[in-house]
């Protein structure tokens, strides 16, 4: 969207009256949308189209970046992103989209966690029989190319494939729903392993009880440092498999008021 700053350079005589009159929207509207304040209704589109001159494509992804700001489900935000990845111009691919698919698929972190402890040289069928379960060739080598790009991996001058210090970092929207999409993937997993791995290679226990709301805090902290004391166990044994470890913390009943 054009900003105040942007208007008043590039021509100090349009005033938001004339934007709303060209744009057929309300000045007052216009200037709460730019402020962030109000979204633009499907029927402005089109005008603002016209007044931009946008092309038929850049018409689309107007029509699609309106329709992913306005969103408010995971699913509709993932919907509308990946839209906005498709409408970019052919061969643009941001380094944004490597995040975002970095997320899609759970094999791509086991690998990035599973070439901090194998010299991994280019041999794409062995890595992929490595996974379990197991995932093809094709896969394990679209999985070295997307953590190469977003700089996840490094190729050393003896041919191996190491991590780097870099991290994807998680909170924006688009990244919400891609980690919902990464959790889902990671939770299938467990339940899967009841059936594939033996008991000595997995632990998957669970507790039914009744807590107050209150507590949540309480939970997610207690949770946190245990996170961080399994996450310190990497220094003390010389690693020799990949694990993902699930913590989950669900409600099984609805919040009883106080007067049931």
């Amino acid at each position: 969207m054009i900003s105040t700053r942007k208007k008043k350079r590039d021509n100090p005589y349009i005033s938001f009256r004339y934007l709303g009159i060209h744009m057929k929207l309300d000045p007052g509207f216009l200037l709460k949308v730019i402020q962030g304040k109000h979204h633009l209704a499907k029927r402005s589109i089109a005008p603002i189209c016209e007044f931009f001159k946008f092309s038929e494509r850049e018409s689309r992804y107007f029509e699609v970046l309106v329709s992913y700001n306005k969103a408010k489900t995971t699913s509709d935000i993932k919907l509308y992103f990946e839209r906005l990845m498709a409408l970019r111009e052919p061969g643009a691919r941001p380094v944004e989209e490597w995040q975002y698919a970095f997320y899609q698929k759970w094999y791509h972190s086991a690998i990035h966690a599973l070439l901090s402890i194998y010299e991994f040289k280019g041999d794409y069928k062995k890595l992929a029989m490595l996974m379990t379960p197991s995932i093809t060739a094709k896969q394990a080598q679209e999985s070295i190319r997307i953590l190469m790009k977003i700089g996840l991996l490094k190729c050393g001058e003896d041919g191996i494939y190491r991590p780097t210090d870099a991290f994807v970092t998680s909170g924006e929207r688009w990244q919400s729903a891609a980690i919902h999409t990464f959790q889902k993937e990671t939770i299938s997993l467990s339940a899967q392993s009841l059936d594939v791995h033996p008991k000595e290679l997995r632990d998957v226990s669970t507790v039914t009880v009744a807590l107050s709301t209150k507590d949540l805090p309480e939970i997610r902290e207690r949770i946190r440092q245990f996170r961080q004391s399994i996450l310190s166990l990497e220094n003390e044994n010389a690693p020799d498999t990949v694990f993902q470890v699930n913590i989950q913390v669900i409600p099984l009943s609805v919040t009883l008021g106080g007067d049931q």
